[in-house]
């Protein structure tokens, strides 16, 4: 993956969500304060998220906004958003969000980079369990 993709501050390991749609939202903030996607953005994600879930399995989600908001969109990037107690997200336990914002059709390659690393389970794990922002830079970079 491109190493310009991670800003180390939209790594977030220790957050809490009471919800899934406050859990989308902390992944869009985290895009917004790194300059990689306008405020507006944020909410393409939500809408997203209630036209077809982006749970992954494995405690994961891949949060990203709709193909209408890629005007949005500064920059192709990622964040990295850490939740140790989980949240509900439709009746399954997510622990990590990994939040999108693509120009153009990025999303499509960075989905199957991210499905690549997520695929694995050692990586899967490691990513999962985290505590420190170099492991994740380790594992995605």
């Amino acid at each position: 993956m491109r190493d310009d993709l991670l800003d180390p501050r939209a790594v977030l390991l220790h957050e809490s969500a009471p919800d899934r749609e406050a859990a989308i939202r902390r992944c869009g903030r985290a895009l917004a304060d790194v300059g990689a996607v306008a405020e507006p953005y944020i909410e393409a994600m939500l809408e997203r998220e209630r036209s077809i879930s982006t749970y992954v399995g494995e405690g994961v989600a891949i949060p990203h906004g709709t193909n209408a908001s890629k005007e949005d969109v500064q920059r192709d990037a990622i964040c990295v958003v850490r939740f140790p107690g989980g949240v509900d997200w439709d009746g399954e336990q997510v622990t990590l969000c990994v939040g999108i914002a693509a120009k153009d059709d990025g999303h499509v390659q960075l989905l199957s980079q991210l499905a690549e690393i997520l695929l694995d389970p050692d990586r899967a794990r490691t990513l999962r369990e985290a505590t420190e922002v170099s492991q994740v830079m380790k594992e995605l970079i």
